[in-house]
């Protein structure tokens, strides 16, 4: 057996998540389609306290071949704002989304030599004056996400509003990071926004967002909560209750609300089977074994999906659909 049909048997045989790594310039080791809605370019490097590079993140060619390792057919990058100095970037600390994320440029230069694989996402600090128009124009150019909305601001702030107007002009989601005290301030009345802005889609996503699946959740600081989940917390009612909000499986919050309380997630990924979405946000360079979380998030979806057509749901079609890719 060659080494492409070796992937593809292990890949059909469920050990895709962990399986051998293709190389850079082999085609996804994947008999069925799958989507990443939450990726970056040079992810994962270091910045001294003056905020120069002095580590640079994960390369393209690594990051390419991770993201065929885990068998994803299509990602969609996520970019930063721009590098700025003010209170909603926390006076530095969160440009290139606090992990030397690259940004619209390089997204869209990227994901159009890579077309068949890669779709983009156009973003911006959200109280620059300048952020609708320098948002527009990539969703002109075929941005289909505006976001990482990752920013020290009101959720219900103007300048926030205006974006969540632009999103629903231009019909693509707005993808929000919700972490307590630090981005997108007031989780607990976002109802409000989602009743003002019912044609626009809004999507869920980190450690204030994934905490709250929980009606329990009380201690706000707890971003990464172990314990058994109740149904019922403001994350769980937002996706019952509002069609226009979604889940972003991504990251180690994502990946922690899918094992703290596996009976209650079978649960979960069944009542919300039409709302949440693939995401990976993996800094990693392998795309495979313990040490990646994105393939950790994949392989925990395939054991606890109660059905093949539930990861199906989650690993491709609601975003096929959300993004209309």
């Amino acid at each position: 057996m060659n080494r492409r049909r070796f992937l593809t048997a292990t890949a059909g045989a469920g050990s895709l998540a962990f399986g051998a790594s293709p190389l850079a310039d082999e085609s996804p080791a994947t008999t069925e389609p799958v989507i990443d809605i939450h990726q970056h370019l040079s992810y994962g490097g270091k910045r001294d306290k003056e905020w120069n590079l002095i580590e640079p993140g994960r390369n393209d060619t690594q990051f390419l071949a991770h993201q065929r390792a885990m068998g994803i057919t299509r990602t969609i990058l996520l970019p930063s704002g721009r590098s700025v100095l003010r209170p909603s970037t926390h006076e530095g600390r969160s440009n290139g989304l606090e992990a030397t994320c690259d940004g619209n440029e390089r997204c869209y230069r990227f994901a159009l030599e890579h077309s068949k694989e890669f779709s983009f996402g156009a973003n911006e600090v959200t109280d620059l004056p300048e952020a609708p128009g320098e948002i527009e124009k990539y969703l002109k150019l075929g941005a289909v996400v505006i976001g990482e909305q990752k920013f020290g601001v009101d959720c219900d702030s103007a300048d926030s509003q205006r974006l969540y107007a632009l999103a629903a002009d231009y019909k693509v989601p707005i993808l929000m990071h919700w972490q307590f005290q630090d981005y997108n301030y007031g989780f607990e009345r976002f109802y409000k926004i989602l009743e003002k802005f019912p044609k626009t889609n809004f999507i869920g996503h980190a450690q204030t967002w994934w905490a709250n699946i929980d009606r329990d959740h009380i201690e706000r600081s707890n971003l990464y909560p172990k314990t058994g989940v109740r149904p019922g917390g403001i994350t769980d009612r937002y996706l019952s209750d509002y069609p226009n909000i979604f889940g972003d499986l991504s990251a180690g919050s994502g990946l922690n609300s899918l094992i703290r309380d596996e009976d209650q997630t079978r649960e979960f990924l069944t009542r919300h089977q039409d709302k949440l979405l693939l995401g990976t946000d993996c800094a990693d360079t392998l795309g495979r074994g313990p040490g990646c979380e994105g393939a950790q998030i994949i392989a925990a979806i395939r054991r606890l999906a109660p059905s093949k057509q539930i990861e199906r749901k989650l690993f491709h079609d609601n975003s096929q659909k959300l993004f209309r890719l």
